[in-house]
């Protein structure tokens, strides 16, 4: 089942879609990723999802990949004494480490790590950034700030603090057991919420000891500031524009995307741009136009894959949100301008090019190769391959499932399970049998392996050969 475009779709499991016949409904509809969001669902829930995504595999005929994301700190106000306090522009207020219940002067803040990080000029933002205080005073267990804009304020509303790094690990307890969880069903990818700093992604990779690909999720101002770092540690990124969009002003928010996309890029890892992407079709079967250019714009701009989460998770369309979003990816890919706008997107770093690499995709593109085929052990080859944006489909073929399910997420890239090769001659009839039988290629048509000797072997790509699909026998 081959998809007539190469951005992926990422379609958050939820209420309206754990079904092992909705997940296969949105499979057909084009989902390539399903992530199970452990902010939500017990260990039972996301179990079952699971196993109904392993056996859609088999009805849908390509590999899925699943995406496991970790809840990350939810920082938190205390408790109010007589119920919602209003507080007024101009107001003093204080949050400090006494459990006694708040009332309209002060409020208990349980996160002891923020206090110690409080200086005066630091901004608090509360219930998804509605309220907003300036700090005057800090000192130890307390917080004086004053009230810039004020509003209703409840117990147990969230707190952001963008312009202080929290000393915190963002791998909470319940995220440990979550991730611990996670890696027994062997889920593909693991999503990091909250990174702050390169330490936050090493300490997961320490964890997870490659048994899954790890995912940072850029939500917090001040990742941006130590992005490069943070992405080196990563296999994958995710523009998480909801959490960001609290911390950040509305106008940052697009260009903070466009840098971690161009970050990414760069570095040959997939990109996830995610957040209220089709949000109106969680009541509505149509999306408005203005989400429908959002989707567009994040095509343009070469990124990897597009999420869904309400829409998919909770929403009354579910199926319709998938199949509008592959629609608009469709449409942009079949804009003669396409190409031209998404390669004005790509850095140019030849320091770090796979020569071979970049040799294959120019030559597939001067000439008229339909195909190129990436053997590859890992996955790296063909992420290589897709770093250069070639406008044939790629070709993933690799001995390991897991690699296999993890390259569901990267640009044009079709992964299938093939045998390990051990000669030249193996690979070339492997590469040009797989891609007939997909029909990538038709007869006569040309296409380019591109492998790494010895193989099986995982290293930088050594081999490119041309290869033809067969003409069918004649018979007499």
């Amino acid at each position: 089942m081959i998809r007539a475009r190469r951005s992926r779709i990422v379609a958050t499991i939820g209420p309206a879609s754990s079904s092992p016949e909705m997940i296969i409904t949105l499979a057909k509809a084009g989902a390539d990723v399903f992530r199970l969001n452990f902010s939500h669902g017990s260990h039972d829930n996301h179990a079952a999802a699971y196993n109904a995504i392993r056996a859609a595999e088999t009805v849908v005929g390509r590999p899925l990949g699943i995406l496991a994301d970790l809840q990350g700190p939810k920082l938190r106000v205390g408790k109010f004494a007589d119920g919602p306090v209003t507080l007024k522009a101009g107001q003093a207020f204080r949050f400090d480490n006494d459990p006694t219940p708040g009332d309209e002067t002060r409020v208990h803040l349980p996160h002891p790590e923020i206090l110690v990080a409080m200086r005066p000029g630091a901004t608090l933002l509360l219930d998804d950034g509605k309220l907003r205080m300036t700090v005057t005073d800090a000192g130890p267990g307390y917080a004086n700030t004053t009230v810039v804009n004020g509003g209703k304020l409840s117990e147990r509303k969230g707190v952001a603090v963008p312009d202080v790094v929290i000393p915190m690990s963002p791998l909470t307890p319940k995220d440990r057991e979550d991730l611990a969880f996670a890696l027994r069903l062997g889920v593909d990818w693991i999503a990091l919420s909250f990174v702050q700093a390169p330490e936050d992604m090493a300490e997961l990779r320490r964890i997870v000891e490659g048994r899954a690909a790890v995912l940072a999720k850029i939500e917090k101002p001040q990742a941006l500031e130590v992005l490069g770092p943070i992405l080196d540690l990563c296999d994958g990124v995710m523009v998480a524009r909801g959490d960001l969009g609290v911390e950040m002003a509305p106008e940052e928010v697009p260009v903070a995307q466009k840098v971690i996309l161009r970050a990414a890029r760069e570095r040959g890892i997939p990109v996830i741009v995610a957040t209220q992407m089709l949000e109106s079709m969680t009541s509505s079967p149509t999306p408005t136009r203005a989400e429908a250019s959002d989707v567009a714009n994040a095509v343009y701009e070469g990124a990897d894959a597009v999420m869904l989460s309400a829409e998919s998770a909770a929403g009354d369309y579910p199926e319709e949100s998938v199949a509008m979003m592959s629609r608009i990816i469709e449409r942009v890919e079949r804009d003669p301008r396409w190409p031209e706008l998404m390669r004005a997107e790509q850095p140019h770093n030849d320091e770090d090019a796979d020569v071979l690499v970049v040799a294959a995709a120019q030559a597939a593109k001067a000439g008229s190769t339909k195909c190129l085929v990436a053997f590859t052990t890992t996955g790296a080859t063909a992420r290589r391959l897709s770093r250069e944006r070639p406008l044939q489909p790629v070709l993933a073929l690799s001995p390991r499932i897991d690699a296999v399910r993890r390259m569901c997420l990267v640009w044009g890239v079709e992964p299938r399970v093939s045998g390990q090769p051990d000669s030249l001659e193996v690979v070339t009839s492997d590469a040009v049998a797989k891609a007939v039988e997909l029909k990538l290629v038709g007869p006569g048509e040309r296409l380019l392996i591109v492998a790494g000797t010895p193989f099986g072997a995982p290293g930088a790509a050594n081999l490119l050969r041309l290869a033809h699909a067969p003409f069918p026998t004649r018979k007499r």
